[in-house]
């Protein structure tokens, strides 16, 4: 683990690498240019294809505290960024009344310092406390209602947040921020304006199958080839929700945990909701379908 940011493109794959992460030169270039530049990085992509990942691997591989904010419909600011403690900003008032303090002209100031703020994740990545800057993760944006985002092109622009009785907290160095968006609606200009993006697709046959030599290494490689071929062809298909790779991950530990070897059409069909998660994709596939798939990895493993 280096705590130091890496200083090249190289650098950030391998260090990518190194944490089990696989990641392809442009998002190795992103990744290193939102590091270097100091810019938040906004993924956007199907589910699955290790979006999220990216924050804790950078977390991990830097040494740094993760702070993740999970984004979700009716979200403010105070679940986002702070609230006051209503309960103990009371007791205050009581115990200041039973004392006779309560006319004195302080009493105001303590109610609304510092003791009595609830620090949410993003004022907690913000936080002059933190001796490192952490990484902060705004995921799944996109779950968030459109009027939220504008909350936080102030934590965006210039690392701050504004509190009207307290005043400006601003970090005394800028956390590295990561957002997630699955793409469920657009994300306004003015957030990916302030953002370096990168739309994190699919991996390709090879990748896939390096990533699952880093996620499932006991893996048998004819069985990791056979699963990865078969997924490749299953994203080909007009499915409702086509499987990411953490469901190629997850299908390939189940296989593990049935002690298969090789893909046969009774265990397909038997682990289909491992893979898919909606009933008419699985419904789509069971029987013919399914044992197609698998006969074109079988006749290309055989071919190639």
């Amino acid at each position: 683990m280096s705590t130091s940011l890496p200083d090249s493109i190289d650098t950030t794959a391998q260090q990518l690498l190194a944490h089990d992460y696989v990641a392809d030169r442009e998002l190795a270039t992103t990744v290193f240019l939102a590091l270097k530049l100091q810019r938040p990085l906004f993924l956007e992509g199907e589910p699955g294809t290790g979006k999220t990942e990216i924050a804790k691997t950078l977390a991990a591989m830097l040494g740094r505290r993760l702070i993740r904010l999970q984004c979700y419909e009716g979200l403010d600011l105070a679940g986002a960024a702070y609230e006051w403690n209503y309960a103990r900003q009371m007791m205050a008032i009581r115990i200041a009344e039973a004392e006779g303090t309560a006319a004195d002209g302080r009493l105001d100031q303590q109610l609304f310092g510092e003791r009595f703020l609830i620090q949410r994740p993003l004022l907690q990545a913000i936080a002059s406390t933190n001796l490192v800057p952490p990484v902060l993760l705004i995921d799944e944006l996109d779950r968030a209602d459109e009027p939220f985002e504008a909350f936080l092109l102030e934590v965006l622009s210039d690392f701050q947040i504004t509190i009207p009785e307290l005043g400006t907290v601003r970090a005394p160095e800028p956390p590295i921020v990561v957002i997630t968006s699955n793409r469920t609606r657009e994300i306004h200009d003015a957030v990916k304006r302030r953002c370096l993006y990168h739309w994190v697709g699919f991996p390709d046959a090879a990748r896939e199958r390096a990533i699952l030599a880093r996620r499932v290494p006991g893996a048998p490689e004819a069985l990791s080839a056979a699963i990865v071929a078969f997924v490749q062809r299953l994203r080909a298909l007009d499915l409702y929700k086509l499987p990411g790779v953490a469901e190629t991950i997850e299908w390939t530990r189940a296989l593990m945990a049935l002690d298969a070897v090789v893909l046969d059409p009774k265990t397909v069909q038997h682990t289909l909701g491992v893979l898919l998660k909606y009933q008419d994709d699985i419904a789509r596939m069971q029987g013919g379908e399914a044992a197609r798939l698998l006969a074109e990895v079988e006749q290309a493993a055989r071919t190639g």
